[in-house]
């Protein structure tokens, strides 16, 4: 039975179990449930903190795990990412009062830098040859500076709604980009076919998503216009109507694309043009 690890609460934790929903898999109903059994798809889920998820995958009690790429990175574990979600994006930056700190790295030699993610920070300072002291912090880190613990703090930053309210400002390039990712211990099995099966239900999740199916007709003199706006992901589906010289294509196109090749496919010609959603897919 795979044993799989999934953020029981936080931003990640929605997310994560629509995804897990979408690809066929029973979820607990009620947020107290720490671990459930899924024995139609020989599947054992087990409720973690996120921040914890990593240690378990990398002790080998729990096959994969699902986590956010900064919690991984933070926790030094022996695990890495498989998959990324596409779900939970943030940057990791610094910031700091206007003006005290330039927009180069090297202007931290020297200070000290509070934040939440020790292990990112530190390394990313370390990999830059950056001499800078890091304060861990839980919590809101915004006020360190202005109570004297930090020259410069080190967080997640989405709308920097609460940096400007705090009276801070981002500084350098992001330390890095997160997003929800799927990991597995260094040195598990790579082949393993329980793993393999999981990945391509979210792998299928993830084009549903990001596809819809179309719909059209056309003449046939236009059929190869038609088949450069919509060419699907190896190649669409022609087949003749009864009215002669038309065909019915069908084809997957990019949803967020759809209402221009929509447009495109009427000028040309193309009638009875329609989307549908996907639900599942295999590729």
């Amino acid at each position: 039975m795979l044993r799989i690890a999934v953020p029981n609460k936080g931003s990640l934790s929605g997310p994560a179990a629509e995804m897990l929903h979408e690809a066929g898999y029973q979820q607990r109903r009620e947020s107290k449930e720490l671990r459930i059994v899924d024995p139609g798809n020989d599947v054992e889920f087990f409720y973690l903190r996120p921040r914890d998820i990593a240690i378990y995958v990398a002790s080998g009690q729990l096959d994969i795990g699902i986590t956010g790429r900064d919690l991984l990175i933070d926790s030094d574990a022996d695990a890495e990412e498989i998959l990324p979600l596409g779900f939970a994006r943030s940057t990791f930056r610094f910031a700091t009062r206007p003006g005290t700190v330039g927009d180069d790295l090297a202007d931290l030699k020297g200070k000290t830098v509070a934040t939440s993610y020790e292990g990112i920070v530190a390394k990313h300072l370390a990999d830059n040859g950056i001499d800078a002291s890091v304060v861990h912090l839980d919590g809101a880190v915004e006020t360190a500076i202005q109570l004297g613990v930090a020259h410069v703090i080190a967080d997640v930053v989405e709308t920097g709604t609460s940096l400007r309210n705090a009276g801070l400002e981002v500084v350098g390039e992001p330390i890095m980009k997160s997003e929800a990712v799927v990991i597995r211990r260094v040195g598990a099995d790579a082949e393993d076919p329980k793993v393999q099966q999981f990945l391509r239900r979210l792998q299928g999740v993830l084009v549903a998503r990001t596809y819809v199916m179309m719909d059209y007709d056309c003449r046939v003199e236009q059929l190869e216009k038609a088949v450069a706006l919509t060419p699907g992901l190896e190649s669409p589906t022609v087949s003749p109507l009864h009215n002669e010289g038309w065909v019915a294509v069908r084809a997957m196109v990019p949803a967020k694309e759809a209402q221009r090749i929509m447009d495109d496919l009427y000028d040309i010609g193309a009638r009875a043009i329609l989307t549908t959603a996907i639900h599942a897919c295999r590729l």
